[in-house]
């Protein structure tokens, strides 16, 4: 398999279907299972809580449980009961999905061929460098931004945030274009941003891989292998800052974007 066909293979999806209704199957499997991991450890921790002198693991729960509060404190006016739990569902899941990027990049891909017994079968398991993952989930909290728009507003006040916002009654026309490259700009930020990072970093992962394997084989593999492994290391270390990162960007951006739908016309100076 040379260079091209290598890494065209590790950046196709399992899929089925065709045009619009594509199905990828393994970044709907991966990420359902490690929504269901996040499900699972929390009922397994709920149902053996102490009060006393917790565990080690209880301890590292309720301190990403204390940051995601801290966050929602700082960023989001006012109280909501759904935005922390979401803001948490978030950070976890996505920090998840972007985890699967540390595996190495031929260790599941082979798995599953052995498996299935198909030498050339596909498996991509980061689900962020899915576009499809990161638009549905930045389309849904756009749905939420739309829904408490309206609520707090009431459909009056959203019509006057495009009309009157955020220069005034006298450039309704400059208005509505800026309000609405704002609004759209939104969903197309948290997607884009959290694709982007995550699809670079498997890119960098791939090329690292052909160093010891598709472009070097024999003696040059050997030869070649000690510096593959160092910067697979390296990448891997710097890698980690990144998908952590990233999680906690798409966290707070969603705080935030839920935080101004929040503010009424008053606050917004209309």
């Amino acid at each position: 398999m040379g260079t091209v066909e290598y890494i065209q293979h590790h950046l196709t999806n399992n899929h089925i279907g065709e045009g619009f209704w594509t199905f990828n199957l393994d970044t709907i499997v991966v990420s359902f299972l490690l929504g269901a991991l996040i499900v699972f450890v929390a009922a397994r921790l709920g149902r053996q809580l102490e009060s006393g002198t917790p565990g080690g693991f209880q301890n590292f729960v309720e301190s990403i449980l204390d940051f995601v509060s801290t966050n929602v404190r700082d960023a989001f006016p006012g109280h909501n009961p759904i935005i922390a739990p979401l803001a948490l569902t978030i950070f976890l899941w996505v920090w998840l999905m972007n985890f699967m990027d540390l595996i190495p990049v031929d260790l599941l891909p082979y798995l599953y061929q052995l498996v299935t017994g198909d030498p050339h079968a596909h498996l991509k398991v980061v689900p962020t460098t899915d576009l499809n993952t990161t638009l549905a989930m930045a389309f849904t909290v756009f749905a939420l931004i739309l829904y408490y728009n309206i609520k707090i507003k009431g459909v009056v006040g959203f019509i006057k945030m495009f009309l009157f916002h955020p220069f005034g009654k006298f450039f309704i026309p400059v208005n509505v274009v800026m309000t609405l490259i704002e609004e759209v700009s939104k969903p197309l930020s948290l997607a884009l941003r959290l694709f982007g990072n995550m699809f670079a970093g498997e890119l960098v992962f791939l090329l690292i891989a052909l160093i010891g394997g598709t472009l070097a084989v024999g003696a040059a593999a050997l030869f070649w292998a000690p510096l593959q492994a160092v910067l697979d290391l390296g990448w891997l270390i710097f890698h980690l800052l990144v998908i952590t990162l990233q999680a906690f960007i798409f966290m707070v951006l969603t705080i935030v974007y839920l935080g101004m739908a929040h503010e009424d016309d008053a606050e917004m100076g209309h």
